[in-house]
């Protein structure tokens, strides 16, 4: 399959790093360069090397490890941007996903652009993708927030700040947090905001379900949280438009038509207001002579 591919005659610049995505669950969602960079580079910078061997082993990559988590990134990061500028081809991975999304890897790859060494993306599996792509969000623009933060006030003003948004927004939550996370976003969120909950994506028991706001502690209480979940919160419903304007701007709106033509008059009115400059226009229109 990799040779009637082609992937063997692509380019495979030295002095690179390889971003690489693998798969979050289903290990068949591994893509044929994936696989060929893979097999091709001269060592491969993982988060863990613990769960990258089983990945190789399965198709039957042996490439030296070289362990690149959070806790020793800027540390690699001096060695990797060493090897890279003798002209070493080297694969960067995390445990499921893509580097750099909400994993370990930023670090690392801003070093190596720093020193003005390609930085070469491979892309495949993402969880957020994945989500995304089974939603049916609204609206064309969604905002991807990652994992709000651990302790419980900053995280109801992170998750506060995140509802106030009119557009969808996705963000990342581990098991554990899960419940308490949930609590404060059914506080805050809109009873009726649209939420899609996705876990266990690509694998066995993989869930995504919708529901409202309100309903979404009932939802998770229904199961025992389980693997890294994805919660899509749709766009806000649009506003409807009022249909007609309160006393208090009647009488400026009456006040402004006097020194103003009717059209100038409901034009400034709305910009001071906000109110569609049409609904000003017919209250001017229908006033008593």
């Amino acid at each position: 399959m990799l040779e009637a591919s082609g992937v063997a005659a692509q380019d495979l610049p030295a002095g690179a790093l390889y971003v690489v995505a693998t798969p979050i669950g289903n290990a068949t969602d591994i893509t044929l360069r994936a696989l060929w960079v893979l097999a091709q580079v001269d060592a491969i910078a993982a988060e863990d090397t613990r769960a990258t061997r089983p990945l190789l082993a399965r198709y039957g990559i042996e490439r030296p490890l070289v362990a690149a988590h959070e806790h020793n990134e800027n540390e690699v990061a001096d060695r990797i941007v060493a090897r890279l500028a003798a002209g070493e081809r080297i694969a960067l991975v995390t445990d499921a996903g893509t580097p750099a999304v909400s994993d370990p890897g930023a670090r690392l790859v801003r070093a190596v652009r720093a020193a003005g060494l390609r930085v070469v993306p491979i892309p495949g599996a993402s969880s957020v993708l994945a989500a995304l792509a089974a939603a049916g969000l609204s609206g064309d623009a969604f905002a991807f927030l990652g994992f709000p933060p651990h302790a419980a006030g900053a995280r109801r003003t992170w998750l506060a700040a995140a509802a106030a948004r009119s557009e969808a927004f996705v963000l990342l939550e581990a098991p554990h947090r899960l419940c308490a996370t949930i609590a404060q976003l059914a506080e805050i969120l809109d009873p009726e905001r649209r939420v899609i909950v996705a876990r266990e994506l690509t694998k066995k028991f993989e869930t995504i379900a919708e529901t409202s706001a309100a309903e979404l502690p009932t939802l998770i209480a229904a199961a025992e949280p389980r693997g890294e979940y994805v919660l899509l919160i749709d766009a806000a419903p649009a506003a409807a438009a009022p249909s007609e304007i309160d006393a208090a701007t009647a009488r400026w709106l009456a006040a402004l038509a006097e020194e103003l033509p009717p059209a100038r008059a409901a034009a400034v009115a709305a910009r001071a207001t906000g109110l569609p400059r049409e609904l000003l226009y017919r209250a001017l229109a229908n006033r008593p002579a």
